[in-house]
């Protein structure tokens, strides 16, 4: 009975050390405890089978519990994805269960870029190194870069070390400051697509089982449906969205339609009753609730309503132009008011320091309804301007050619257009270069119309006649101004003033000769009449003045001598005479040299230091000489 005690004793206690949870080692120490109490070889060698036996179920209880355990993380998981809220929360989840179930220093997941080619990290779990953290994988490079490219997975049991892989230095680089050896990575699928890889590692040299390579499989298709359900919730929410935001957006268009079709509406027929710019400026105003001004081309206003003088930027008013769209600057919008390509003017909108779309479509709107009553006044105006160079061009014509001329019928004419050819008038001929010459045309029809003139064109000459008896003052205003609005020289000749149709003829001969000079002279892009042009225009006038050309070129002199009773004059015609030469000159006055040098210097605090430089002194010798014929013939 003994015998068969000890054996059946040694067994229940292996069964109770089963069933009690006890580790292998307990269970293997059994065989010694029962040599230990006495027990024959028999018996001990029974004992130690038995015990093996007990081993072997430890293990399969062992594998059971751990497969057990796996199971219920991936349960977990399950679980996780049903209530998917948060995607780097499930994500993080299933990276820190892969490291605990597979008992690894560190876990971590990647996921492809197909923008870029390559694969990043995503998620980590132990990670203690930033460059790691942050490394990104070249399709087939190393163990990741593998697995994302061929979609299999791929076990190290030393990386570092590990030649079947293609090693680079960044990877190399933040594999070794994270300290890892053994590294095992499977892939995540979604479908026949692969979107990364996830990794569980060691810092020391590890050999992954198949059990283990199985179990972060299964984890990673987890991952896989995570973020496959993450992207389709996304897309479902996304489509929500645009689907409500469409909604949204189709009712304030519709708003926004029956708004601009209403104020359309309402400025047309405005245009169509006749009304001006100012009407409709006042009606922009009222539609949007702010002031509004309307400006020319040149900047001139046209218009304004609810709103003081306001002037576009011209930085806004480019921007316009180059999209056509309303500019927003310094609290003020500005629309360029274009017909094509054409720009017309501009219009601005003050007090409304924000426009919604549909208020700046309406804004944009009310430009193409100004452009078109622009248009329609450019029409009107080409009409008269057609009418006003007609007469310009009769009035142009010599008497002595056109015996028959009327210059009763052309007053009259000139009349019913506002001209009234009995005050005084000048005429101006302009010119710029060829491929500018139109537009030279409008600009100066333009100015004609503002000043109560009349403009056209004659001999491909520019021709404008005005009100006025300064010619010389209105040449240069014309070329500054129309040199500004072109953005290239206009050289003006002018001749005046004159009254009646019959001198207009001379004027505008006078006029084109003066011109001539101007371009003779190398002084293109200037504006002058014959008086501006010294002794030129003395030569070229037909109607000269020598007296104010003296007055001009000696009159501080003779003032001096007029009322000190001096001999400047004298002096400075004895000079010229003699060539130049102050001994001469003294001899011929019977005076001392420094006499004739006291004198000089006189002459050059009335003249101006540069009175003897060649041009001038040519001006003043020739102006001497006038001077003394002038007195010859008046007997002095």
């Amino acid at each position: 009975m003994a015998q068969v005690a000890a054996p059946a004793a040694a067994a229940r206690s292996l069964l109770d050390l089963l069933a009690g949870g006890a580790p292998a080692e307990q269970l293997a120490a059994e065989p010694a405890r029962s040599r230990a109490g006495g027990a024959g070889a028999a018996e001990a060698a029974w004992i130690e089978e038995t015990t093996e036996v007990a081993l072997a179920v430890r293990r399969v209880l062992d594998q059971y519990r751990r497969r057990e355990a796996e199971l219920v993380a991936l349960f977990d998981t399950a679980g996780d994805l049903a209530g998917l809220r948060d995607l780097d929360a499930v994500l993080r989840a299933i990276v820190r269960r892969a490291r605990t179930l597979l008992g690894t220093d560190i876990a971590y997941l990647t996921l492809n870029d197909p923008v870029a080619q390559d694969t990043f990290m995503r998620v980590t779990d132990g990670s203690v190194s930033a460059a790691f953290q942050q490394l990104r994988l070249g399709m087939g490079e190393g163990l990741g870069g593998l697995v994302a490219q061929t979609a299999r997975p791929y076990a190290s049991t030393d990386y570092r070390s590990d030649r079947r892989f293609r090693h680079t230095g960044a990877i190399d680089d933040g594999v070794a400051e994270e300290g890892l050896g053994g590294i095992l990575g499977v892939p995540l699928r979604v479908g026949r697509e692969i979107i990364g890889v996830l990794f569980a590692a060691d810092r020391a040299p590890r050999a992954f089982t198949p059990d283990a390579i199985a179990l972060l499989g299964s984890l990673a298709d987890h991952a896989a449906v995570a973020i496959d359900s993450a992207r389709l919730l996304d897309e479902t929410r996304s489509t929500l969205t645009r689907l409500e935001a469409a909604n949204a957006t189709a009712h304030a268009h519709s708003e926004a339609l029956h708004r601009a079709s209403d104020a359309h509406d309402r400025l047309t027929k405005l245009v169509l009753r006749g009304a001006g710019i100012d009407d409709v400026a006042a009606e922009i105003a009222a539609l949007l609730g702010g002031g509004v001004a309307v400006h020319d081309i040149d900047g001139s206003e046209l218009a304004r309503s609810r709103t003081g003088p306001v002037t576009p930027s011209a930085e806004s008013l480019a921007a316009s132009l180059t999209d056509g769209r309303a500019v927003h600057a310094d609290s003020v919008w500005t629309c360029a008011v274009l017909a094509g390509t054409e720009a017309l003017g501009s219009i601005v909108l003050t007090g409304r320091a924000d426009l919604s779309e549909a208020d700046r479509r309406l804004f944009e709107r009310a430009a193409l309804v100004t452009a078109l009553l622009l248009l329609m006044r450019r029409s009107v105006a080409e009409t008269e301007d057609r009418v006003r160079g007609e007469l310009l061009d009769d009035l142009l014509v010599d008497p002595a050619a056109s015996p028959r001329r009327d210059g009763g019928s052309l007053a009259l004419r000139a009349r019913r257009l506002g001209v009234d050819l009995a005050r005084p008038h000048a005429v101006a001929v302009l010119d710029c270069e060829p491929a500018l010459r139109a537009r030279l045309s409008d600009e100066t029809a333009r100015k004609a119309r503002g000043l109560g003139g009349l403009a056209g064109t004659r001999h491909g000459h520019v021709v404008l006649l005005v009100p006025g008896d300064r010619p010389g003052t209105l040449a240069r205003a014309l070329a500054a101004d129309l040199a500004r609005t072109l953005g290239a020289p206009v050289t003006v000749g002018a001749a005046g003033p004159g009254h009646g149709p019959e001198h207009l003829a001379a004027l505008h001969a006078e006029s084109l000769r003066c011109l001539t000079a101007l371009h003779a002279l190398d002084r293109t892009g200037e504006g002058a009449d014959i008086a501006d042009l010294g002794f030129i225009g003395v030569l070229l006038g037909d109607r000269s003045d020598v007296g104010s050309y003296v007055e001009r070129v000696l009159g501080p002199v003779l003032a001096y001598d007029a009322e000190r009773g001096t001999e400047l004059v004298r002096t400075l015609r004895a000079y010229y005479d003699q060539g130049g030469s102050l001994s001469r000159a003294k001899a011929a006055l019977h005076v001392h040299v420094n006499t004739v040098v006291q004198r000089l210097d006189r002459v050059a605090q009335l003249l101006g230091p540069d009175w003897n430089t060649p041009v001038r002194a040519l001006e003043t010798h020739l102006a001497l000489r006038l001077h003394q014929l002038a007195r010859r013939a008046d007997g002095g």
